[in-house]
């Protein structure tokens, strides 16, 4: 018997790969199973984990792509068969050449690129940092796909180059883990982190992805995407615990019109494929076709650029602590009713208890669909690429001919954010040697030009021309159905720079494509010097992502500020500073914050009746406190103003503007100061337009006359039409500023930045 078992272990060491031999399992490494109730790896150990992979076995390698905002290795791992690995520069030039048609020279060199050419994936987890359950699988997933001898995973590493992220968020991922640990297996445990999980913009990082502000973002659109122009693209998220166990695509209604229709149709289908295999492995609740759209393109980089994006959202627990789902907890979600069987949800999940190892589960048997589905599909995978590819190079009957960018129109730092868009995006941007005339329209030398026929003009036409997007309701007559995210993405309105679409290509020299641009920031006047305003931004320990958004424009012009939390404020340290912002928040979260109960000390309460006679004080002493967006009602209410939000109360059938872009009619004066009277603005969900009956109130701007919208959704925007956007008062020696509307929005609003900075240029 003693023999037998020898022999039979041989036997298997023979079959199985070295690696396998000598790399540990997660277990051993780790000391816990991936998926383990309440234990996290955390992003060192997940790095030295994927050292150790890529050191031992010949199917994997790491880079590190760069830095992160805090510091942190940014890192990919590329997966494939050895024999792949040994060509991978061939491969990776097949796959560009495919990219770019103009590239290849007949039909007899593309056949050679497609039967050559592997399919590339490119697999990202954890954008959203309190979303564990990527970055945890990851590690096991990358193991399998380094050890096994799994026919399954033969056919992918033979037919598939996988790039993966295993954190788009290393910082948020660092700050998760170490305050659950901290916290767990106390009354605190699985707290809601007391700050911005991305040290600027927090949830918001998944909204980058044209705009590109944060260096994790542009990291894996120059280091990744750009490198290797994949051809499926999985971004793995998680979603409330309530709904569906999984979503994966097709998306509902509305997808951006830019997207080429192969696309759609290749999404479509990658995700129903990948449903259908999770079915067929007994996991239930898998729903299609439900909640997400495919509408901005700030979350979708990749549909712009041949890419298929997979979204996959699977229902999250607390950190990594189990939960149970009542039957009668399980909710609808925009119009899927996860009670009930459906086509696109054909096997309900009926409640009980939910675990990171389900959440693992479920993440891991969704990627292996998707990279056999790429593993079997490969000649189908390369000719969609190629076609949708070739269609742009050709042209749509809906574009222009090109862009034309006037060399003189906008602000610098407008014009040079969109053009470095633009580059980081590979779009060509040529300038003009000479000034030229096309459409009936003189155009000055040093102008940009942007050719229409070129592999990712979609991208250049959804970013430059305005939206229009459907009006979709609930039913004939109803409430709007509402979008995912935001509905206008004009990046000229945004940056006050003119765009104009030609009908034909100028007859001018051109330049070569410009090389990847960069912006250059300036400290806007006043902010230096003795006589420079003294700010601190108030920072909640229910910190808004606007406020981090504010954070980073500041920083960026390297205007000095502090912030100051609510022990702060109520300690005294008001009398320093000569001007205090409080960004978009509810008066609740200012003055009450986190309840005890919730959150450990010190992060409980808020500013409390102390804080709030200190900000009254610092007022009538000569400062300014500028609010914007919801924190204007507790400007209101502090300092008695005769002032009421319009909108409020309306039901959404009378008054809705879900994200878009407004004219906006300045008054001159200080806070105006080197805008243009007729501006835009961003109106957000919680923006607002103004009554006032306060005599101490001036009116600084006002949306605009008669139909306000410039590019997005609006219904019932006559209730706001030259109402008042926004407002000064004086209270004493001081000043109150009232923004209805974001000044920064999401980094891209940079015609209307002059306005905060003016907010901000005060001294007591």
């Amino acid at each position: 018997m003693a023999r037998t078992l020898a022999r039979l272990t041989l036997a298997l060491l023979l079959v199985a790969p070295l690696e396998a031999q000598t790399i540990p399992t997660p277990r051993e490494y780790f000391g816990f199973e991936i998926g383990a109730d309440r234990q996290l790896a955390n992003w060192d150990q997940l790095t030295a984990w994927y050292q150790l992979l890529a050191t031992r076995s010949d199917r994997v390698t790491l880079d590190t792509l760069g830095r992160t905002t805090l510091g942190l290795p940014f890192v990919m791992l590329t997966v494939t068969s050895p024999a792949n690995h040994a060509r991978l520069a061939e491969l990776r030039d097949i796959q560009l050449r495919l990219a770019d048609p103009r590239r290849i020279a007949g039909q007899q060199e593309l056949g050679r690129l497609l039967d050559m050419g592997r399919t590339v994936v490119l697999v990202t987890h954890g954008v959203h940092a309190t979303e564990v359950g990527g970055p945890q699988m990851a590690a096991r997933l990358l193991h399998r796909l380094a050890t096994s001898s799994e026919a399954k995973v033969r056919e992918i590493l033979d037919n598939v180059i996988l790039l993966d992220i295993p954190s788009l968020n290393p910082d948020g991922l660092r700050m998760v883990v170490d305050w659950y640990r901290q916290w767990v297996s106390t009354e605190f445990e699985a707290a809601p982190l007391p700050m911005l999980y991305h040290f600027y913009i927090g949830h918001d990082n998944n909204r980058d992805w044209y705009a590109f502000t944060q260096i994790e973002t542009e990291l894996g659109v120059t280091k990744a995407h750009n490198a290797w122009h994949p051809q499926i693209v999985h971004d793995i998220h998680q979603m409330g615990s309530t709904g569906p166990r999984i979503f994966v695509p097709p998306f509902i209604d509305p997808w951006e019109p830019n997207i080429d229709p192969l696309l759609t149709a290749a999404v479509s289908q990658l995700g129903s494929y990948m449903a259908a295999e999770m079915l067929a492995q007994g996991l239930t609740g898998v729903a299609i076709n439900a909640i997400y759209d495919a509408y901005t393109p700030a979350r979708a980089y990749q549909h712009y650029h041949g890419g298929a994006r997979i979204l996959s959202e699977t229902a999250s627990i607390r950190i990594a602590t189990p939960i149970t789902v009542a039957p009668a907890d399980l909710s609808t979600r925009r119009g899927l009713d996860v009670t009930q069987r459906s086509w696109n949800f054909p096997e309900v999940w009926g409640g009980g208890d939910w675990r990171l190892a389900d959440i693992v589960d479920y993440m891991e048997a969704g990627v292996m669909a998707l990279l056999s589905n790429a593993a079997r599909n490969r000649r189908y995978w390369l000719e969609n690429f190629y076609r949708i590819n070739k269609r742009a190079v050709d042209g749509w009957p809906a574009w222009p001919a090109a862009w034309v960018l006037p060399g003189s129109a906008g602000t610098t730092s407008g014009l040079d954010a969109m053009l470095r868009i633009l580059t980081i995006g590979d779009v060509e941007v040529h300038r003009a040697t000479e000034a030229f005339e096309v459409d009936e329209r003189r155009f000055a030398a040093g102008s940009y030009v942007i050719p229409m026929n070129q592999p990712y003009a979609s991208f250049a036409q959804t970013l430059l021309e305005r939206q229009v997007y459907p009006d979709l309701r609930l039913y004939p007559g109803g409430p709007p159905l509402p979008p995912y995210d935001v509905t206008a993405h004009t990046l000229p309105l945004l940056m006050g720079v003119d765009a104009v679409p030609v009908k034909r290509l100028p007859t001018v020299q051109l330049s070569a494509p410009i090389a990847p641009h960069e912006v250059r920031y300036e400290t806007p006047a006043g902010f230096r010097g003795r006589d420079a305003p003294r700010i601190a931004v108030y920072k909640s320990w229910e910190e808004p992502m606007p406020e981090g958004w504010t954070r980073w424009v500041l920083d960026r012009h390297a205007v000095p500020y502090d912030t100051l939390h609510d022990a702060d404020i109520r300690g005294g340290a008001l009398r320093r500073y000569d001007v205090l912002l409080f960004e978009d928040q509810s008066p609740r979260e200012i003055v009450q914050g986190w309840a005890s109960s919730a959150m450990p000390a010190p992060y409980a309460g808020g500013l409390g009746e102390v804080g709030v006679a200190a900000v009254k004080q610092f007022v009538v002493g000569g400062g300014r406190v500028v609010t914007i967006g919801e924190a204007t009602e507790f400007a209101i209410a502090t300092f008695g103003l005769e002032v009421r939000n319009l909108v409020d109360g309306l039901q959404s059938r009378e008054f809705y503007i879900p994200g878009s872009i407004l004219r906006l009619q300045l008054q001159p004066g200080p806070l105006t100061e080197g805008v243009p009277p007729q501006t835009v603005t961003w109106f957000w969900r919680s923006s607002r337009a103004f009554g006032i009956a306060d005599p101490r109130a001036r009116v600084i701007g006002r949306y605009g006359s008669g139909d306000p919208l410039l590019s997005g959704w609006a219904m019932g925007q006559d209730r706001i039409a030259g109402q008042p956007a926004l407002v000064e008062a004086s209270v004493d020696r001081g000043s109150v500023v009232l923004f209805g509307f974001p000044p920064n929005y999401r980094g891209q609003t940079i015609a209307s930045w002059p306005l905060l900075f003016n907010a901000l240029r005060h001294r007591k």
